[in-house]
């Protein structure tokens, strides 16, 4: 397969598991504001669990197997610091992933730890590390 192949398909993988890192917390926020045991609560366990399993997990998978072949395929990227910071800032959203999974878990098992407010800043919190990715892969500053 060609590296251009495989970029593409990382490219893919990452749009998809962003739009879930985005779309999850917020679930969360409305997830929070529903009663216990509501049929609108319930509702939201299933999306939060399908969103999860059958999307973004996949899509993160997919995005580590791609990102590492195109490290293979290129290994002078491990030498340059703004692939360091973007490898950096990519484990970092890889435990956000870990954290949303937690989350849901205890919402799952209708335990509210977080208010909506904590839920706000948590949706914001991928959109800085994927900032700082496409500022690392696209300008190259360092």
């Amino acid at each position: 397969m060609s590296y251009e192949i495989i970029k593409a398909l990382h490219i893919l993988s990452v749009i998809s598991w962003m739009v879930g890192l985005l779309y999850l917390p917020r679930l969360f926020v409305y997830h929070s504001q529903a009663q216990a045991g509501s049929v609108q609560a319930e509702i939201f366990k299933v999306m939060e669990r399908r969103l999860l399993t059958a999307i973004m997990t996949p899509a993160m998978i997919a995005t580590f197997i791609f990102g590492i072949w195109l490290i293979s395929l290129n290994h002078g990227l491990i030498y340059e610091t703004w692939f360091q910071i973007k490898f950096i800032a990519v484990i970092f959203m890889g435990g956000v992933h870990g954290k949303f999974s937690k989350m849901r878990r205890l919402l799952e098992n209708d335990e509210k730890p977080l208010s909506s407010k904590t839920y706000r800043i948590w949706n914001e919190i991928p959109t800085i590390f994927m900032i700082l990715i496409v500022f690392m892969a696209v300008v190259k500053p360092l």
